[in-house]
């Protein structure tokens, strides 16, 4: 546009006009290619490498979600007294190889009649095999009970079969544990694992692997609910989201929609609660979601800058503690696509600020408080108003000071923790529970429904807590699977991973 100007040299007004053109034109240029180059730092850094998956991946999970779904609602039904119906199940089951190992155990209504007193003979026996899985292969197990009848009243006497996770199905618990570990720990989708069980001479299909997943989630929801509850009752918590797709109804398109997590981890500074990670599903990111969430929560959230979190704080509600973490990270953006000597300064000043907290890890609540008003405090200060001082010094349109900006308006809501031992500097514990969910959608790439989502969560909560706590999720699983089924609802906490440790211990 400026090669369109009569720029004559004989008119000095004229040439300091353009000369001001110029330098302005200028500018806004090298503010342009400044916001291009930050821009395309990030890109690379952070989704360079990313591909589409295509529509028969889409059309897999959604079918995966759907079986889910449908098996978590027939597991519901299943709970309520239904009459007894006289006509016998027709399966169409393939039966079982004849290559694997076979475990028998009887079940034995024993040698004397309960009635008369009078000698059991055997009549016959009703053998019931289930599939089983040992770490590195399979085997089945069968339950055999006698049927017997006494010699002298001629009653016919049998051993009840007992509970399972799935009435009338074939898989154990471990096994069970097994698919919902290598799916949301492990980020095999079911159509992977029954191409790998294939190699092994067993045919699972995918889409009863998903009715397994639906039936085994809505089974263990109420243990997830009690996790939930104890994140909530805690003095202080991790809140983030992460984005997945989820297949929109009607259509072969998708939807972003979110998981959230929320995290009580009291290690930081010896608490005597065991961690919890507490995930929920939801179909769009609105503000209302953590709202209810976290309803009458009082507590103290760590949080990033998302406006949706707002609601949870105010008068009579929790309290907020921003993220020095996300503070930091959009210095490091600067400095790594520009090499800003201003963004150098401010990370190395942050970084004194977390060398402290590495001291500070591990000691009392009073004790950390000490130490930050002692060290961190003075630091803050100097970081806060060194920012403000550099501020008028640069651009306002630039990255960096998009950045300090951002420092600014966050530095004052991240305080509290100068003053209050039970929380930290950054929301990075709730940033490492999404990683799995982030590290998951690579691999099975969406969630077909709602439903599908909501038993995502369920499983989360439960493995991710398991691994909190340093525990196996999947021996875990597999022992609260074997006994949930009879356990008794107001007796949930004797099967949290913590319990389960001590009693392996």
């Amino acid at each position: 546009m400026l090669k369109d100007l009569d720029i004559t040299p004989d008119d000095p007004a004229e040439l300091r006009a353009v000369n001001r053109l110029l330098a302005d034109e200028v500018k806004s240029q090298a503010l342009l290619i400044e916001k291009l180059k930050h821009q395309l730092a990030g890109q690379n850094r952070h989704r360079f490498g990313t591909r589409s998956e295509s529509l028969d991946q889409l059309n897999l999970t959604f079918e995966e979600d759907e079986a889910i779904v449908q098996a978590a609602e027939e597991q519901a039904k299943a709970a309520q007294p239904a009459p007894e119906d006289k006509t016998p199940r027709q399966h169409s089951r393939k039966p079982l190889p004849d290559h694997l190992d076979r475990h028998d155990e009887v079940l034995s209504p024993g040698d004397d009649c309960t009635r008369c007193g009078g000698k059991l003979k055997t009549l016959g026996e009703d053998v019931t095999e289930e599939l089983e899985y040992v770490p590195g292969r399979f085997i089945v197990n069968r339950i055999l009970r006698p049927r017997k009848a006494c010699a002298g009243c001629e009653a016919i006497v049998q051993s009840p079969l007992p509970s399972r996770p799935i009435e009338r199905g074939r898989p154990g618990p471990g096994l069970l544990a097994h698919v919902l570990v290598s799916k949301y720990a492990d980020h095999l989708p079911l159509y992977r694992q029954s191409q790998i069980y294939a190699r092994e001479g067993i045919d699972l299909d995918r889409s009863t692997m998903a009715d397994w997943v639906g039936r085994s989630t809505a089974l263990l929801e109420p243990l997830a609910d009690e996790i939930g509850r104890i994140v909530r009752r805690g003095d202080a918590l991790f809140a983030d989201d992460t984005p997945v797709k989820m297949q929109a109804p009607g259509n072969k398109k998708t939807k972003t929609a979110r998981v959230w997590t929320y995290v009580r981890d009291e290690r930081p500074w010896s608490g005597s609660s065991p961690p919890c990670a507490w995930y929920q599903f939801t179909i769009d990111r609105k503000g209302e979601h953590p709202v209810s969430h976290l309803a009458g929560y009082k507590g103290c959230v760590h949080a990033d800058g998302y406006s949706g979190f707002n609601g949870l704080f105010g008068e009579n509600k929790a309290d907020e503690m921003a993220c020095m973490a996300h503070v930091r990270r959009k210095f490091v953006d600067v400095f790594a696509s520009q090499g800003n000597a201003i963004a150098e300064g401010a990370i190395r000043r942050i970084a004194e600020l977390y060398a402290i907290e590495k001291e500070a890890r591990g000691k009392s609540p009073d004790a950390r408080v000490a130490l930050r008003q002692s060290r961190s405090k003075p630091i803050f200060d100097d970081l806060e108003a060194w920012l403000h001082n550099q501020l008028p010094k640069i651009s306002g349109k630039s990255s960096l000071a998009q950045a300090i900006r951002y420092a600014l308006g966050r530095m004052p809501k991240a305080r509290p923790c100068l003053e209050n031992g039970h929380l930290e500097l950054d929301n990075n514990t709730a940033e490492r529970s999404v990683k799995p969910v982030a590290i998951g959608r690579k691999n099975w790439t969406f969630a077909g429904s709602e439903g599908g989502g909501k038993a995502m969560a369920i499983a989360y909560t439960l493995i991710e807590t398991a691994k909190l706590n340093d525990v196996d999720p999947q021996a875990w699983l597999a022992w609260v699977l074997s006994q949930i089924a009879d356990h008794k609802i107001t007796r949930l906490d004797e099967l949290f991973p913590w319990r389960y440790a001590a009693s392996a211990a």
